[in-house]
């Protein structure tokens, strides 16, 4: 791809992706799966990743991946956004495979990556802590080394799929630094517990590590600089996520407005209604073009990619949340009923919105990285 221009393979791959998600994701199995625990099913995951070939797609293939770029992958993000999709992409596939990629562990890589490929191990970054912070400062739970052995205590929250991974990345600081370490889901010592959250369709945990036996990923110390290019990577995902998502809010605005009639007129022909859907609709073009120039700066490595990374994830938080909003205004009284989806997608948003920082903060990151 060139900023936004994909190739004919990939707009016939999109096709594929979009059918999948749609048969796998669509309203009445995301209203089913967001009443569950879980927020997925194991076996949906595992044909996502073997007959997609879509967990692995952006990881080598000495690693058991596909070997494919991040603008395959940024497809499968943007179309996943456009239903919901609970399944865990941003956990697994973009914060603990790239978290793995980025460590230059050569172990590490060999053992984990191959089963997050094939779609049989589920991973995450437990990233935040109580204060919520998404810089270094943050990261306050202590790692303690005895012998050659590492233990972790302390709480981590806003965990994505926190009750589920096989896998938890865990930063925590040692004597060196910010540092991370591999911690096995269900060791002893590790307590994951469901959070009550806005959005049904994204699964929160808090896991509280008491002694939790841990293995050093990469170089003691230098874990903030690996979580760096993680965040950035991160706010990319998410904002190809987010633009599908608003996509899809507001083709949900369009339908209506053609099939809704009063006083003898769709509804569509009436002016202010025209004129606040073109405002969605250049909201929803200008999210697209930042998200693909994050994508594109990411696949070709450019310099210029934690900035477009941190004005993609701006842009685009405000965009999703102004075209689910409208959404939800153009459909009225029924707008606000738990039987029309537009709700979901505005939770969804707003959730989105702070995920991963929200856009001042993304603002913030980009005055200093210019050194404003």
């Amino acid at each position: 791809m060139a900023f936004g221009v994909f190739t004919e393979e990939q707009v016939e791959f999109r096709k594929i992706a979009r059918d999948f998600f749609e048969t796998k994701s669509s309203e009445k199995e995301v209203r089913r799966l967001m009443a569950t625990e879980d927020g997925f099913e194991r076996a949906t995951w595992q044909q996502f990743a073997q007959e997609l070939g879509a967990v692995g797609i952006a990881i080598p293939e000495e690693y058991g991946g596909q070997g494919f770029t991040w603008a395959e992958l940024g497809i499968i993000l943007e179309e996943a956004g456009r239903t919901l999709f609970g399944g865990p992409l941003l956990s697994t596939v973009v914060l603990a495979a790239t978290a793995l990629l980025e460590s230059g562990d050569e172990a590490a890589k060999q053992k984990y990556l191959p089963g997050i490929a094939a779609g049989e191990t589920v991973a995450t970054v437990a990233l935040t802590e109580e204060s919520g912070k998404w810089d270094e400062s943050g990261i306050t739970t202590p790692a303690t080394k005895s012998g050659d052995a590492w233990t972790i205590s302390g709480a981590k929250h806003f965990v994505l799929d926190g009750a589920t991974a096989d896998l938890l990345i865990v930063p925590a600081r040692t004597e060196a630094g910010v540092s991370l370490f591999a911690v096995d889901g269900t060791a002893a010592g590790v307590t994951r517990t469901p959070s009550i959250t806005l959005d049904q369709t994204r699964k929160l945990a808090v896991v509280t590590l008491d002694g939790a036996p841990a293995k050093l990923i990469g170089q003691d110390g230098a874990g903030w600089e690996i979580l760096q290019r993680v965040y950035d990577v991160a706010a990319t995902a998410l904002a190809l996520e987010q633009a599908g998502g608003a996509q899809a809010a507001l083709d949900m605005s369009v339908a209506y407005l053609k099939a809704r009639v009063q006083f003898g007129q769709q509804i569509g022909a009436f002016q202010a209604l025209k004129h606040m859907a073109a405002d969605v609709l250049i909201e929803v073009e200008s999210a697209k073009s930042a998200a693909y120039y994050a994508l594109d700066a990411l696949v070709e490595g450019s310099e210029e990619f934690p900035l477009a990374a941190s004005l993609a994830k701006a842009y685009c938080s405000e965009a999703y949340v102004t075209a689910a909003h409208q959404n939800i205004q153009f459909h009225g009284g029924m707008g606000f009923t738990w039987e029309v989806p537009a709700h979901l997608y505005y939770k969804r948003a707003r959730s989105s919105e702070v995920l991963f920082g929200d856009a001042d903060y993304h603002r913030s990151a980009m005055a200093t990285r210019m050194g404003i």
